[in-house]
């Protein structure tokens, strides 16, 4: 038997590329359980998707068509939020908050660019009273001047407080990207004139045209289909059909652009692209968002993904890549905070990555280990309970199946090098969104980087 040490440096970096081709083939070979996947059904007119692994707890979600992107005037899904669990013409929202409490049950409510969700988690034989409790908040809240002043604007003003740079950076990026609909801030900026246009009646019209069943959907997650229709038909009956005042704004359209903001502290860029929508199959855009990386997996080590690399030598700033997937529209960004010098800095390196991979220059043991970390990115999202609630919902409210876990694992084996490379280098070609937040005296202009906008 050779020895290794007998082995020319070539000679074992073909093995250690053999061994990880492997690794990844035996990857491919795994199955997604069959609890990773919603299925979607109509129940009462209601649409629903659930997915059961027989445990202990249930999480029950309405999600809404009636996130920042449909919103008529600026600021009414906060306030919309914000009123979530207060007083209904059945309960008080003290009598809300004891039963819950009772039966160990916690209420959230939140909201993203697409949509609303309110939220119950509790254990499983309470199904019955947490389902009639989200249907009455639907349709039965209270929208109170006294309720508004004292409570909704408080709690708007205290997000405006807490704006950091990266999300500032965020928002412009999308505005830029998308301009309006998509381009909407995710929360009212301390500049926003939201007295104008912010108070309980235009919340309670918003509110009465975005909670249709045809706007809405119930997702479960520790429940089946058969045990949610005993209780969605009769609690959900008087929940309007539809509305003809809900705001369908135009298809979106990606614009590309630049945006510089002021700011004192720390200090953030985002990088942004077009990515993969929601019913995209782009199984490229995933495993070049692990190939970037920026978060190392191993506690010692920097990592293998390009990101990692950068910030590793420049330190002072952190960088991540991410895709955000919306239902008509993707937004594939590296977003990047820290110190003006250092943010400035990976900017520029994490274009020169795209480039590498643009170039060919990312080796195949590299990509095999970014299709391992799109593989396991995707299995911990679905497998974790309660994380696919908003995605399978997004998804159904606009008319898309939910995300079929093997399927999309299935895709992932037809990456290749150059697949990435014409992926890297569309990007490359195209008009890109650059979000510049905090010292503009050093953070860059996109020709600085080498960016099209």
């Amino acid at each position: 038997m050779i020895s290794r040490s007998a082995l020319t440096r070539g000679s074992q970096l073909a093995l250690r590329c053999q061994g990880a081709a492997k690794v990844v083939q035996r990857g491919f070979a795994a199955a997604a359980s069959e609890k990773a996947t919603y299925e979607p059904t109509s129940i009462a007119g209601v649409k629903v998707a659930a997915r059961d692994d027989n445990g202990p707890t249930t999480r029950l979600a309405i999600v809404a068509k009636a996130g920042t992107r449909f919103e008529p005037l600026p600021g009414l899904t906060v306030g919309l939020e914000e009123f979530a669990f207060k007083n209904t013409q059945k309960r008080s929202a003290l009598r809300i908050t004891r039963e819950s409490e009772l039966l160990g049950g916690q209420l959230t409510s939140h909201h993203t660019r697409e949509a609303l969700v309110l939220q119950a988690n509790f254990l499983r034989e309470d199904l019955p009273y947490f389902t009639e409790l989200l249907a009455e908040v639907i349709s039965q809240t209270k929208y109170t001047t006294h309720e508004f002043h004292e409570e909704v604007e408080h709690v708007i003003h205290q997000k405006q407080a807490k704006v950091d740079a990266a999300a500032i950076a965020l928002d412009a990026a999308h505005s830029v990207a998308f301009h309006t609909g998509l381009g909407a801030p995710l929360y009212p900026t301390p500049d926003t004139p939201v007295a104008s246009y912010l108070n309980e009646h235009s919340v309670s019209e918003f509110a009465e045209a975005a909670y249709t069943k045809a706007n809405i959907t119930v997702v479960a997650d520790g429940a089946s289909p058969e045990g949610l229709s005993k209780w969605i038909e009769p609690f959900f009956k008087t929940v309007p059909a539809e509305s003809a005042s809900i705001v369908n704004p135009a298809a979106s359209k990606y614009h590309g652009g630049e945006q510089r903001i002021a700011k004192t502290g720390t200090n953030a860029v985002i990088i942004a692209f077009p990515g993969a929508a929601l019913a995209e199959s782009k199984p490229e855009i995933a495993v070049l968002v692990g190939l970037l990386g920026g978060e190392s997996g191993i506690k010692w080590s920097p990592g293998f993904s390009l990101l990692s690399k950068a910030t590793a030598a420049t330190p002072g700033a952190t960088a991540h890549a991410s895709n955000f997937a919306y239902s008509d529209a993707g937004l594939l960004t590296i977003q990047i905070t820290g110190s003006a010098a250092a943010v400035r800095k990976v900017a520029e390196e994490a274009v020169k990555a795209i480039r590498s991979i643009a170039d060919g220059s990312v080796s195949q043991e590299e990509v095999f280990k970014a299709i391992a970390k799109a593989r396991f990115n995707l299995l911990s999202a679905s497998e974790t309970s309660g994380t696919g609630l908003v995605p399978a919902g997004a998804n159904l409210i606009s008319g898309i199946a939910p995300l079929k876990v093997t399927e999309t694992l299935k895709a992932f084996e037809s990456v290749t090098g150059d697949k990435l490379k014409a992926a890297a280098k569309a990007l490359l070609e195209g008009k890109a969104s650059l979000a510049s937040v905090g010292d503009l005296h050093v953070l860059p202009f996109a020709e600085d980087i080498g960016l099209k906008v």
